[in-house]
């Protein structure tokens, strides 16, 4: 991005403290599992992705902060392995820049579209600037 090898990914695979996050994830990208949510009807399917809507909810809503954000020590080696020097993603939902001072990165997150809609501008003059603005409800 402007020069920066720069990563972007959704974070999800940043979070790995949380175990059963990461336990689902495993489970939710297996074909075998895909094919058979698939090869059900769309109601089922709907009703399930509510029922799981509210299940993470509830688990995210007990879990300490520290287990539901990145692992410092899997961003650097993600960084590292993608030779990249700056990285954006979500799934945290906490909107900030961070400083990688060890390894001279940078590390961006963008935030959820629940009240705000987010958003990075970049610009060869000005860099990356983090955004967001109200979503109208109407």
């Amino acid at each position: 991005l402007y020069g920066t090898p720069t990563l972007l990914m959704h974070g999800d695979s940043l979070c790995t403290n949380d175990v059963a996050y990461m336990s689902f994830r495993q489970q939710a990208r297996s074909q075998a599992w895909q094919q058979g949510l698939l090869a059900k009807p769309l109601d089922e399917r709907r009703a399930l992705a509510n029922q799981l809507r509210q299940q993470s909810r509830l688990m995210t809503s007990n879990k300490p902060q520290d287990i539901m954000d990145v692992t410092p020590d899997e961003v650097i080696r993600v960084l590292e392995q993608h030779q990249c020097k700056q990285l954006i993603h979500g799934h945290t939902h906490r909107p900030a820049q961070h400083q990688l001072e060890l390894i001279g990165a940078k590390r961006w997150v963008l935030g959820d579209w629940h009240q705000h809609a987010w958003c990075l501008e970049a610009s060869k003059e000005q860099g990356l600037e983090l955004q967001s603005w109200l979503i109208d409800a109407d």
